[in-house]
């Protein structure tokens, strides 16, 4: 009764998991190998059968026979007298097979080894998961929010399998209800105990590219080939294409007329704009598209003898006065995403910088760098840039206290007095 019960509960459990046949009898026969290792001390000699569709179950102990009061090892060896009890005609030395019913075990061993099982069962299913979300790491992946915590929404599958949107991989106007379904990443998989922790992300430049393969065919069918991405999520982001293909403009095929084939990207996204760029090997000519839609002068390029920061050099780029804050671009996002996109240092410099006019970072030594930064993310980068302009507009625009703008004002107004 016990064997039919407890393998009629696991032939349910398999068909809930769709674990094969195969994978539950190796299952089943481990589990019943340590039950019968703590009862006995050894599974060596012991033959299990297992048919899990019927919910046969039988298990044999192989015995040699010796001698009465000759026994050493009572698993191993059955004294003449009691096996005689099992077949009268067994003989000194030879085999003896004798079945063990579970009820054997006694009760509390079934019950731990009911509970064995479903655990190895779970175990087995999550490491499927695993492997199945490992291999999809990169790719985009769709779940239906479950429900919503402070830090992360969950998400669940069609298949029930748990994925979490962290509020670090969101992007800042995502919002969503439950029933919504959502659309990723999977940024990362691990297995965190026997779970499999499945991380989506909204975030990552990955996203980008693959929104594109899945929206513009020449980028799916390697027409079109991504060569860099730079990405504010939910903000700006900043793309380089390029085509081996001379008779396609890979810019114009991602952007579609009127902007019809990267409206759905941005829709996506959260309004994000995309500038998409053609990528060259020409890095001057890169640089410069990069900064659009500023329109570049010249570009002096500075080589690292090693790379620091993830940066190859430091590049000086010369504009006219007007094109400034086009290349630097609202709170310095135009200049940050060039800078990330082509791996270099980007300074900006005016065309006809008056000679008696200095740039900030020659104040290094009395003003700090992050302030220095915060002029310069609004275009400011010299000092009579900084001295023309009313201390509270300063204020709206950077992040600097008045008291500091007051402070630098001083130090770059003696520069002129003396």
């Amino acid at each position: 009764m016990e064997n039919i019960a407890l393998i009629d509960s696991f032939s349910e459990f398999k068909d809930i998991k769709s674990i094969d046949r195969v994978t539950l009898m190796s299952i089943l026969e481990e589990v019943f190998r340590a039950a019968l290792k703590r009862r006995f001390g050894s599974d060596e000699n012991f033959d299990i059968i297992i048919n899990p569709d019927k919910g046969d179950l039988e298990i044999w102990r192989n015995r040699v026979v010796v001698a009465d009061e000759m026994s050493e090892d009572d698993n191993e060896e059955i004294e003449l007298s009691e096996a005689r009890k099992i077949e009268p005609d067994f003989e000194i030395g030879e085999d003896v097979s004798e079945e063990v019913k579970l009820v054997d075990l006694g009760r509390r061993a079934i019950l731990a080894l009911r509970q064995n099982l479903i655990s190895k069962i779970h175990e087995h299913d999550s490491t499927n998961v695993f492997k199945q979300f490992k291999d999809l790491e990169g790719d985009i992946y769709s779940a239906e929010v479950h429900h919503i915590r402070h830090n992360a929404v969950i998400l669940l599958d069609d298949e029930g399998n748990e994925i979490v949107l962290p509020k670090s991989e969101q992007i800042r106007s995502d919002f969503f209800r439950k029933g919504d379904t959502v659309r990723g990443v999977i940024k990362s998989v691990e297995l965190r105990g026997n779970k499999p922790a499945i991380i989506l992300s909204r975030t990552a430049p990955k996203f980008l590219v693959k929104l594109f393969e899945q929206e513009i065919p020449e980028v799916f069918d390697g027409l079109i080939t991504i060569e860099g991405v730079a990405r504010i999520p939910g903000d700006k982001a900043k793309i380089a294409v390029d085509s081996y293909d001379d008779r396609i403009d890979p810019v114009g095929a991602c952007v579609g007329v009127k902007g019809s084939r990267i409206h759905g990207i941005v829709r996506e996204l959260g309004n994000e704009n995309i500038d998409v760029i053609n990528y060259t090997k020409n890095e001057q000519l890169f640089i410069s598209r990069a900064l659009s839609p500023a329109k570049v002068l010249s570009v002096t390029i500075d080589k690292f003898e090693e790379e620091k920061n993830g940066k190859k050099g430091r590049v000086n780029v010369l504009l006219k006065p007007e094109e400034v804050s086009k290349a630097i671009g609202r709170s310095g996002v135009n200049i940050r995403l060039a800078s990330e996109l082509t791996g270099y240092e980007i300074d900006v410099q005016r065309e006809g910088l008056e000679e008696e006019d200095v740039e900030l970072t020659e104040f290094s030594d009395e003003i700090e760098a992050w302030v220095i930064e915060e002029f310069k993310k609004i275009g400011l980068d010299t000092a009579k840039s900084v001295l023309e302009k009313d201390v509270s507009m300063l204020v709206q625009r950077t992040d600097l206290e008045e008291e500091t703008i007051l402070e630098v004002q001083r130090v770059l107004r003696e520069e002129f007095e003396e």
